[in-house]
């Protein structure tokens, strides 16, 4: 197999068929077997892998060559993003509209026991766009101004999420996540009190009948296995006036009318949140842990840096990337046209700061 490296681009390390090498799912499989130690030591150092060329069409031919790599996939989802299961531990990477970014984050790092890896495939690749971005969380914490890194890494972070009532709430609401029981899997209050205490996550039940869920945690986490200081945590996705932000940055790489329109709808809908409602009654928040707000100039910088550090691989059918979640990002650009990207992610593992 050839790994092929972009000097000018390392995330992620490209991995394809060489000269006289097999482009089956089985010859992918045989040459896994034989060189799991160096795919190790070559995820941790990129921070993702990128197999191109090879022939993987399907749920179940990408959920093989996944469990082959990490046999300890899961198939329990606590994050936000709509999905529908396509096997048993595959699912869609996200059922969110097509003109809707999902900005860069590390998955769950809201929860003490974020998966460890990810992986992604594409089944279906998006005529214009719908990149899978990454970013370098290593040098995205390095690359904060010294002022903004101390004042994460000294007061920490409170991640807040509101999610709907068993009914769904009002389908008028344009901010609402999805509700509890489709989140937990169950009706029973004791029962989702108990999952969110194993995750160290206080419940809050709210008098229409949702779920507020709070959670204190570092902004920066050391890797696991290399001790790296990262950004690790879901601000630049949670906070209230992150979304604008990240849409400025998408006008100038996706210039649009679509674009232009989501853009300013997205500044609308931020100043309306701030006149109608309480910061913690948002469908997710983000505040430093004793409860203050962070400037909205500190996080306005974070989503910059995270810019900075960003790549934009493009989709081709049968292109399978891995993920290291403790030290890179990933998100999703808008795109047009029919899209399926997988999603398959291993057991959580707990870090510490």
């Amino acid at each position: 197999m050839q790994q092929l490296a972009d000097p000018k681009q390392s995330l992620p390390l490209e991995i394809s068929p060489g000269p006289g090498d097999g482009r089956s799912l089985d010859d992918l499989l045989a040459w896994v077997a034989t060189e799991k130690s160096a795919l190790e030591t070559s995820l941790l150092k990129h921070g993702a892998l990128r197999f191109h060329g090879f022939d993987i069409p399907d749920a179940q031919a990408f959920e093989r060559l996944a469990l082959a790599i990490s046999p300890d996939l899961k198939n329990q989802y606590l994050g936000t993003s709509p999905r529908n299961a396509r096997s048993e531990f595959t699912f869609t990477a996200s059922e969110l509209p097509p003109h809707y970014p999902i900005m860069q984050h590390c998955e769950m790092s809201f929860l003490p026991s974020a998966p460890t890896r990810l992986f992604f495939a594409c089944t279906m690749a998006s005529g214009a766009a719908g990149e899978t971005p990454m970013a370098d969380c290593r040098a995205v914490w390095r690359g904060l101004a010294p002022a903004v890194r101390g004042r994460f890494a000294e007061r920490g972070i409170r991640i807040i999420r509101n999610y709907g009532p068993p009914t769904g709430g009002s389908r008028l609401d344009p901010w609402q996540l999805k509700s509890w029981p489709e989140v937990f899997g169950t009706q029973d209050r004791a029962e989702v009190e108990a999952t969110a205490a194993r995750e160290g996550t206080r419940c809050e039940w709210r008098e229409d009948g949702g779920l507020r869920l709070l959670r204190e945690q570092p902004a920066m986490q050391r890797h696991p296995l290399t001790g790296e200081e990262v950004w690790f945590n879901h601000a630049q996705v949670f906070h209230s006036e992150a979304a604008r932000f990240e849409y400025r940055h998408i006008l100038r790489r996706q210039p649009s009318l679509r674009s232009l329109g989501v853009t300013a709808l997205l500044e609308s809908l931020t100043a309306a949140k701030r006149v109608l409602r309480r910061p913690d009654d948002f469908a997710t928040h983000c505040t430093y842990a004793d409860g203050s707000e962070i400037p909205v100039a500190d996080i306005r910088h974070l989503i910059d840096v995270f810019w900075r550090h960003m790549v934009f691989p493009r989709w081709e059918r049968g292109d399978v990337v891995v993920i290291d979640n403790f030290s890179t990002s990933h998100g999703r650009m808008p795109f047009h046209g029919p899209r399926e990207i997988l999603v398959a992610f291993t057991q959580g593992q707990v870090v510490a700061a």
